[in-house]
């Protein structure tokens, strides 16, 4: 009798135990996830480049200032030769929080610089214009269809990206056409689903967000919810085209709609690009 009393009191206090995880431990459980990305056009001089990709931070939603800065002490630690942030810096308006998140912005360097593009909630305070300059002051390029040479010794890559997919004007041709079409492009979209739309152009790494890998994903189903344009590339990595175009997911920082996160922990991702 006990060992059933004890069997029915464990399941009425699981459901209980498994929300107190997703809310209160597993979003804040940050995971760095490394991988290599083997390009055919990368130039010599960049073989063994660091990136640091972060993405979907959501500020004002269960996530502040005070934790972007301990964020970006951990992006330091990484010693990134670039620095790239997917979009979504803010969940809805800009609070109060402007300009401590800039100074905490302004903390994070690389020798070849900091890229940054818009997200759809970037776009949903009706404050897109204050959220671009919170990012240009904190020391990113914001990318809005547009790209930028990034040099070392004779050679260069080319980093482009492109307005939000669900609420921008997203425009690849006008992102690449000073874009030498043999030259190596690393392509920064918030939408992972925009990747199909990359392949038809000469682009070799796309880095997005979005999806947050869905935020919750339960063992033998997947993620329970995915947004619009973030359905096909959820999470990690993935080889489009015979390798003509590879595509990495970032899972995100903060929350987002709901504040649980469950087999999906937050994540940086560290991407170190190789000759092939």
């Amino acid at each position: 009798m006990k060992k059933m009393i004890y069997g029915v009191a464990g399941l009425a206090l699981a459901p209980a135990a498994g929300y107190m995880y997703s809310r209160y431990a597993e979003p804040g459980w940050l995971r760095t996830t490394e991988v290599t990305i083997t390009l055919k056009r990368l130039p010599p001089s960049f073989d063994g480049m660091r990136i640091v990709q972060f993405s979907d931070v959501h500020l004002g939603f269960h996530y502040t200032s005070e934790q972007l800065a301990g964020l970006a002490g951990r992006i330091q630690a990484l010693n990134p030769d670039l620095i790239c942030f997917t979009g979504d810096l803010y969940d809805s308006a800009v609070g109060s929080d402007a300009i401590p998140t800039v100074e905490v912005l302004s903390r994070l360097h690389a020798p070849l610089g900091k890229g940054a593009v818009l997200g759809n909630h970037d776009y949903y305070g009706k404050e897109s214009e204050k959220i671009i300059s919170i990012l240009t002051d904190g020391g990113f390029s914001v990318l809005m269809n547009r790209s930028v040479p990034l040099q070392r010794g004779q050679e260069r890559i080319w980093l482009g990206g492109v307005d939000d997919m669900w609420d921008g004007r997203p425009d690849l041709p006008r992102t690449l056409q000073n874009v030498p079409e043999n030259e190596c492009v690393i392509l920064l979209a918030h939408c992972p689903d925009y990747a199909d739309l990359a392949l038809k152009r000469s682009v070799d790494l796309q880095l997005s967000g979005h999806s947050h890998g869905g935020q919750v994903r339960l063992p033998l189903f997947g993620p329970v919810v995915l947004p619009a344009y973030g359905r096909k590339y959820v999470a990690g990595h993935y080889v489009l085209g015979g390798g003509k175009l590879q595509v990495y997911t970032n899972r995100g920082i903060g929350v987002s709609v709901y504040p649980v996160r469950f087999n999906c922990r937050p994540e940086l991702t560290v991407l170190t690009l190789r000759r092939g």
